[in-house]
């Protein structure tokens, strides 16, 4: 491979790496852990196990990255799991 090539495979990580977004999930104390597994279930499409996951990891440490990707995928979802009531950003 020249260095040409490998300058250029470089830059095409580094350009989807600076494309992926992700939705972030914070704590509150209004939502049960049903709830928030429920949603996340439906709106990011999570087994049980990572909805289960996610929920506990947000209870404990007051946030938590549940999807990532593209900013046009996320950003719909991120306003579905606002609209349920939950606390999320895109970031």
């Amino acid at each position: 491979m020249s260095t040409k090539e490998k300058i250029q495979e470089d830059v095409d990580v580094l350009e989807q790496e600076t494309h992926q977004h992700e939705i972030v999930l914070h704590n509150d104390d209004v939502n049960t852990f049903d709830h928030v597994i429920d949603s996340l279930i439906a709106v990011c499409e999570h087994t049980l196990e990572q909805a289960e996951q996610c929920a506990i990891l947000v209870h404990y440490r007051g946030k938590c990255s549940v999807k990532s990707g593209e900013y046009k995928d996320l950003e719909p979802r991120c306003s579905k799991l606002l609209q349920l009531g939950l606390s999320a950003e895109l970031v």
